[in-house]
């Protein structure tokens, strides 16, 4: 599991409150080489489970982040700049399916509602780019440095042959161009810069649950499996891939 990043490396994993960002996070502490992990929280305050990590282990620090709110982001740049100076993994894992105020995936035209496919292209789409943003500059240099995204699937363009799903689609298809596109750039300034989006499979997490009925059990993915899997992927990914989209098992996934 990233075997090519130093010892007492950095990293930052946002949405690390719940689900696979948390699974991530506790992932990385029972890494021994890890210096530190920031972990980004929309509402650090009431990330109880975050805490809890926290207390047992003092190298996991968190931080108001919400990937709707750009200052927010860039504060805790800011903070991290401050505490340690660089990041050598950066993971982003906060993202939007459905929610109790009725956002979810539309599974008719009819049902398409440019407010909800908004939200969903500011969380899943733009708000990887602003953490991109605000945390490129704060890669270490000299090395190899990953920065992730957790796309899925249902956004390649290729793969889709059953329709449906028209925001979350088109906010994970906008997820990959916007990523692909900045790897091209930060390539320039950083050669060893790793920058690439993540399928994770279908996890056992809140966001997945309603849709888990017609998943094969050998396809549903506990937290902690689908933790490891996407370390190993990333850890075993190079340069020349910066820039690609790749699934749970490291195969590339059709654009």
């Amino acid at each position: 599991m990233l075997q090519k990043l130093p010892d007492q490396f950095n990293a930052l994993v946002v949405g690390a409150s719940r689900g696979i960002g948390l699974g991530i996070t506790r992932a990385l502490l029972a890494d021994a080489r890890v210096g530190r992990v920031y972990g980004g929280c929309r509402e650090p305050e009431q990330a109880h489970e975050i805490h809890a990590t926290a207390s047992a282990d003092c190298r996991l620090r968190t931080l108001r982040m919400d990937v709707m709110d750009e200052h927010t982001v860039e504060e805790a740049a800011g903070d991290i700049r401050r505490f340690c100076g660089y990041l050598h993994l950066v993971i982003v894992t906060a993202g939007v399916l459905h929610d109790p105020l009725g956002m979810e995936p539309e599974r008719r035209l009819a049902a398409f509602d440019p407010e909800i496919a908004a939200r969903s292209m500011q969380v899943n789409a733009f708000g990887p780019l602003l953490v991109l943003k605000h945390f490129a500059p704060l890669m270490a240099s000299g090395g190899t440095a990953y920065f992730a995204s957790l796309s899925a699937r249902v956004g390649s363009i290729g793969d889709n042959r059953i329709g449906g799903w028209y925001s979350y689609r088109a906010a994970k298809a906008a997820q990959n161009q916007l990523v692909h596109t900045a790897a091209i750039e930060l390539a320039r300034q950083h050669p060893e810069l790793v920058c690439v989006t993540l399928h994770p499979g279908t996890v056992d997490t809140d966001l997945s649950k309603p849709f888990q009925g017609r998943v094969p059990a050998d396809r549903l993915f506990d937290v902690e499996r689908a933790s490891a899997q996407l370390l190993d992927v990333l850890g075993g990914l190079t340069a020349g891939d910066s820039g690609g989209f790749f699934a749970w098992d490291g195969a590339p996934v059709p654009w």
